[in-house]
Order: structure tokens, then C-alpha cells, then sequence
């Protein structure tokens, strides 16, 4: 009888998990729809007006530091807390200030011109919103299955690839070590927060890859030096931002300081390198690769360290996006050295340097599927598997790192 109290206790516990859950899917969803209209905003304005905006990305900077110095607190932390809080239980509580600042933050360093991805607020506004739900909420291993929850959620709201975002969310926090139990609150916080920003009218980008081919032993070998290098520019990618930050804040110590002195920089060099090609999220390199625009063969790179000064100097946004420009613009250009369709290497690009910059596997894989189609997984699956492999163990984020793995 205890036995079958104690399963009672735990469907009951799982159903209550998945009703919040979705509670949780849906209010991420809204706060990801405004947060990534006003975004989109942000970056049509300075597109339009290029010169009045730009020029000021150094007192921005400023601003933003600022008050993330006066009022941020535990919040300044950003995605550290969020991986604290999800690995250790660390911190008693994610604080709600975190949501203004993180978007408020990303949104002037978009206006303004610097170089950052969005899906590190989208995360940090769905473990904030799930973190608040979890106090009411008292289960075992609760603080971790909150955090997943509400990262699968803030992922799937922005990216609306709610397949990719459960995976990413359970596998991210610690290499080789899956919260199997997060799948199914996990999946219906992604469902429900993917559904409620497509019903507000979040745009999201999908294109249709058509490419069939023999798995012969040339196709194979073409597939493995491509995930190595895909690899080592991901990693490279990790890397150079962990280290710059360090550097950074080692010669420059006040923050408003540094924000303002390398913001100026930026400022410069985007004006000089073709007029804020290089700014904001990269969306606009990701739409010229896959519509047969024009893409210079030093965009990736140049789109990969203006990215790493932007963040390093204490803007905000992400690393995401700019990893799928990263890899979809080196894609384009690798191609004709492969004699493989462009658009193809791209899209190998975008999931692979992803998969090594996160140092993640099936997020990547899936991410691919929901984007170009599932009938490329087992293209996906082949150069995750080599990218995942030679990325040197990097990440963009703080990841833990199981036991079982050496």
C-alpha cells in the first residue's frame, strides 16, 4: 500500500508540474514575443538611421553598466545565476530584476549598433518566470527541474523550435548527465510557450533545404573535415570570448569605464566595416547566405570577433545567434571548395559551429530538423557527431561537467 501511495504521490506531484508548466510556457511566451518585437524594432530603426545611433554605442555601453552596477546586484550575473542556480541550488531565488535589465540591455546594444545574440535573455526570462513559479512549488530536485523547464520555455518562445529548446535546456547544464524527468513539464513549457508566440505574431525564420545524395566513402570524408573545422571555430568562438572578457576587465577595471572606451571602438569599426553589416543578432547574414546574396568570405570571422569585443566589453544579448551566422556564412563559403550546394554547407554550418560554440549535441541536431526540415536529420546527426567530438571540450557557457565524463 505504501508503494502505491508513494506512485500516487509522485503522478500527482508530475501532473501539478506539467499544469504549471504550461502556465510557465505561456507567460515566457509573451514576455519573449515583446521582447523580440521590440528587438526587431530596434534593429529596422538603426538600420533606417544607421548614422544617428551609432555613433553613441560607447554611452550606451555606459548606461548599461551603469545600471547593472547600481541596481543589478545578484542579477549581473546574468547567465551564470541561471546555470548557479540550475546546477547547484546555489542562490536562493532568481531575481525578477533580471528579466528589465537583461532586455532593456540587449534592446539599447541592438539600437545602438553592437554585435549580440537575444537567446541569453530569452533564457534568463524563462528561468526567472519559472523560477518564480517554483517557490509555490515544493518537490525534490525542484530548483533544477525549474530551471530546465523554464530555459526549454525562453528558448522555444524566441527560436519557436520547441523540439530543440526541451533538448537543449536538459543537456546544457552538464555535459554527459541528462534530467530525463524535465522531458515531459519541459516539453509542454516549450509547446505552450512556441504556441503563444506564434498566436501573438513572433516571426521566426524557416528554410526549406532540398539536398539528396549517396552516403559514399567521398560524401563521408567531405562531411568530416567540415565538422572539424566547424568545430574548431565554434570552440574557437568560446575561447576567445572567455578569455577577452578576462583580459578586459584585467586592463580596464571600472565597467562603465570599459563599456564606454570599447563601445567608442565598435563604434568605428562598424561605421568603417561595411556600415553595421555586423550589428546586431546577425539575422540579416544568416537571410543574404540562404537568398543567394551577396557574403563576403571575411564575414564569419569578423562577425565572430566584433561579437566576442561587443559581449566582453559587458553589453548583453547572446552568443546563439551570432553562432548561426558564424556557421551559415563559413558554410557559404567552404562550399564551392567542397563542390557541395551553398545552401546545404550553410545550414551544416549554422547547427555544427552552434553544437561546438554550446558543446551540446542533440539540441543542434534538432534545431536543424525544425529549421530545414527533418529530412536532413541524418545529415545533422553526422557532422554534430564530428563537431561535437573536436570542439576541445569549449563552451560558451559555465557547464558542469558529470562524473562519468573525463
Amino acid at each position: 500500500m505504501s508503494e502505491v501511495k508513494r506512485l500516487a504521490h509522485r503522478y500527482k506531484n508530475t501532473v501539478w508540474l506539467c499544469v504549471v508548466a504550461a502556465v510557465i510556457g505561456a507567460v515566457t511566451g509573451v514576455c519573449d514575443t515583446v521582447f523580440g518585437k521590440v528587438l526587431n524594432c530596434a534593429n529596422d530603426l538603426r538600420v533606417q538611421n544607421f548614422m544617428l545611433f551609432i555613433p553613441f554605442l560607447g554611452v550606451a555601453g555606459a548606461v548599461i553598466a551603469f545600471f547593472y552596477k547600481r541596481y543589478g546586484k545578484a542579477a549581473s550575473k546574468g547567465m551564470k545565476l541561471i546555470f548557479k542556480f540550475g546546477q547547484n541550488g546555489e542562490e536562493p531565488v532568481i531575481p525578477v530584476r533580471l528579466i528589465p535589465l537583461s532586455v532593456a540591455a540587449t534592446w539599447l546594444t541592438n539600437l545602438f549598433g553592437g554585435s549580440s545574440g537575444r537567446e541569453g535573455v530569452a533564457v534568463q526570462i524563462g528561468a526567472t518566470v519559472s523560477s518564480f513559479f517554483g517557490r509555490f512549488f515544493k518537490i525534490e530536485n525542484g530548483k533544477k527541474l525549474f530551471v530546465i523547464i523554464g530555459m526549454s520555455a525562453g528558448f522555444a518562445g524566441l527560436f519557436q523550435t520547441p523540439l530543440a529548446a526541451v533538448f537543449f535546456a536538459i543537456e546544457v547544464l552538464t555535459v554527459g548527465a541528462l534530467e530525463y524527468t524535465a522531458l515531459l513539464p519541459a516539453g509542454i513549457a516549450a509547446l505552450t510557450a512556441t504556441a503563444t508566440s506564434r498566436l501573438l505574431g513572433l516571426e521566426h525564420y524557416k528554410y526549406s533545404l532540398d539536398f539528396h545524395t549517396e552516403l559514399d566513402l567521398m560524401f563521408l570524408i567531405k562531411i568530416a573535415v567540415l565538422g572539424v573545422i566547424f568545430a574548431c571555430v565554434g570552440g574557437a568562438f568560446a575561447f576567445l570570448l572567455k578569455n577577452t572578457k578576462v583580459f578586459l576587465e584585467n586592463k580596464i577595471h571600472n565597467p562603465i569605464l570599459r563599456a564606454f572606451l570599447i563601445g567608442a571602438l565598435i563604434s568605428v569599426l562598424m561605421i568603417v566595416l561595411h556600415r553595421g553589416r555586423y550589428s546586431g543578432v546577425g539575422s540579416n547574414l544568416i537571410i543574404a547566405g540562404f537568398e543567394n546574396e551577396t557574403v563576403y568570405p571575411y564575414d564569419w570571422i569578423l562577425k565572430l570577433l566584433l561579437t566576442v569585443i561587443t559581449l566582453s566589453a559587458g553589453f548583453q544579448g547572446g552568443e546563439v545567434t551570432p553562432l548561426f551566422t558564424i556557421g551559415t556564412t563559413l558554410g557559404i563559403v567552404l562550399a564551392p571548395i567542397f563542390n557541395l550546394p551553398a545552401d546545404f554547407v550553410g545550414a551544416l554550418g549554422y547547427v555544427a559551429v552552434f553544437c561546438s560554440g554550446t558543446n551540446t549535441f542533440l539540441a543542434p541536431i534538432l534545431v536543424g530538423a525544425e529549421i530545414f526540415g527533418y529530412q536532413n536529420m541524418p545529415y545533422f546527426i553526422a557532422i554534430c557527431m564530428i563537431s561535437f567530438i573536436f570542439n576541445g571540450n569549449k563552451s560558451i557557457y559555465a557547464q558542469k561537467r558529470s562524473p562519468s565524463v573525463n
